[in-house]
């Protein structure tokens, strides 16, 4: 049946078209959201108050879609926040550095355990959880600290960020976008993720080679690197000497073993989403808690709280512009009974689902042009350097070409989801790889450039290979 659509549709899609032209152009988009929202509320309600409400009401539908995942990366930064000040985070990371002999060892060493890290720390955190300690190891054997940036960027903010299967801040967004379970995402991203992980690294470390073969290869240092952790030296080096060494070593050896538990808890119980998320971030509470108190004593009560604070910043500085843009592709499906207490009209799907209807009897849509157009929304709307941001808008594209499709929902939603946080998660846009650059001490706009060629490579065959799975 051929859906009848109607103005509330059309400006829908407008503002979708406009969100897009803002990214292009690298603008916020918060404003246009807002403006969406109260163009939908205006058509739905027809009442001047109530389309001003649903504006209010769209964010508290925003919020508590998403306050699962702003909570569990809060308390993952404030846990990390109390390792690195302690020093547990170099402990934990040492034995490793033995494996570190060649530049070689040390790019794919240092990749590898920054992957690791970043899936259970987000990979902001994990930047300083290792920079400290694997950086200084990395330039002793050879490779150039633009090569350990490059490492820590590609398996971090890209194979970690984009699959984000432990914490599942990412396939969250997307998922709710797209009308899917969680773990629909989360399963169709895998082999996604791989190849884009796989190609990308496997180019980025030849060009590595081969352009310090040809003399060509610019190092692009700009100052000593140094993890910055936000307290006075006085205080940090109070902090770093509160627990005895024995006492260090043995929480760096409970931390992961605690970890680990939970993830083979996750396979015993098949815990998946919320539940998921719910057991690591109360073991990270627990964790945060326990050094806190250890280590600052009678002024862990304060401490506590302050650790906390820096968490909840950094998760809102996080989601902050995420919560418009989420609050306005919420509206093409779940959210548009809670923000405006009105019903679609009669025979409606939801926004989303009836453009795509629309849509499959207006232009041959297909595999190919699906997998294309989404990578193309995912890179586009990380091109504002979040990454998060806009996965909303590609979980939404996604619906659209899926029910269009007939087919392939999961993994045109996983395509988006991978190609906006690899451009916009902190790979090639300069403003987002900042923390891994100061930390390794090269200019953001060199890692940047160092990274875009693998990066577009691993997007075109990452791509092609999503055409086959549709």
């Amino acid at each position: 049946m051929v859906i009848q659509l109607s103005a509330l549709h059309w400006v829908y899609l407008g503002f979708i078209i406009a969100i897009i032209g803002f990214m292009l152009m690298r603008r916020d988009t918060t404003l246009i959201c807002i403006a969406g929202i109260l163009g939908i509320g205006i058509l739905a309600t027809t009442s001047a108050s109530g389309s001003v409400s649903g504006i209010f009401n769209s964010f508290i539908f925003a919020i508590k879609e998403l306050l699962g995942t702003i909570l569990i990366i809060s308390i993952i930064v404030a846990m990390s926040r109390v390792l690195i000040r302690t020093g547990i985070n170099e402990i934990m990371i040492s034995p490793f550095t033995r494996f570190l002999r060649t530049p070689t060892l040390a790019f794919w060493g240092i990749g590898l355990i920054m992957m690791v890290t970043s899936f259970f720390f987000w990979p902001s955190p994990a930047v300083a959880l290792i920079g400290a300690v694997l950086l200084p190891v990395a330039i002793r054997v050879g490779l150039p600290a633009l090569g350990a940036a490059v490492a820590m960027n590609l398996f971090g903010h890209g194979i970690a960020l984009s699959g984000d299967y432990i914490i599942q801040g990412a396939p969250k967004l997307t998922a709710d976008a797209a009308g899917i379970p969680v773990s629909s995402v989360m399963q169709a991203s895998i082999p996604l993720v791989i190849v884009m992980g796989a190609v990308t690294t496997v180019a980025a470390f030849w060009f590595m080679r081969r352009d310090q073969k040809l003399g060509t290869w610019r190092d692009g240092l700009i100052a000593a690197a140094d993890v910055k952790t936000g307290v006075s030296d006085s205080s940090e080096e109070s902090d770093r000497n509160a627990l005895s060494l024995g006492t260090k070593r043995l929480l760096a050896a409970i931390i992961p073993v605690l970890f680990a538990l939970d993830v083979l808890a996750m396979f015993m119980l098949n815990l998946q989403g919320g539940d998921a998320t719910a057991l690591i971030g109360g073991t990270a509470i627990l964790i945060m808690l326990l050094i806190t108190m250890m280590t600052h004593k009678g002024k862990g009560f304060e401490k506590t709280t302050s650790y906390l604070i820096e968490g909840f910043l950094f998760g809102f500085k996080v989601f902050g512009p995420v919560i418009p843009i989420a609050a306005f592709f919420y509206l093409g499906d779940s959210g548009f009974i809670a923000m405006f207490g009105e019903k679609l009209p009669e025979a409606s799907h939801g926004i989303v689902n009836d453009l795509g209807l629309a849509l499959a009897h207006v232009v041959p849509v297909n595999g190919v042009v699906g997998s294309i157009t989404l990578t193309i929304v995912g890179a586009v709307t990380g091109l504002d350097g979040s990454g998060f941001s806009g996965i909303s808008l590609a979980g939404s594209i996604a619906q659209l070409f899926g029910h269009a499709i007939g087919s392939g929902l999961a993994t045109l939603t996983a395509l988006g989801q991978v190609a906006a946080i690899w451009v916009g998660g902190g790979t090639i846009i300069p403003w987002a790889l900042i923390p891994a650059a100061a930390i390794c001490g090269v200019d953001p706009f060199e890692l940047a450039r160092r990274n875009l060629k693998p990066v577009l490579i691993g997007l075109t065959v990452t791509t092609i290979v999503a055409m086959f799975l549709i």
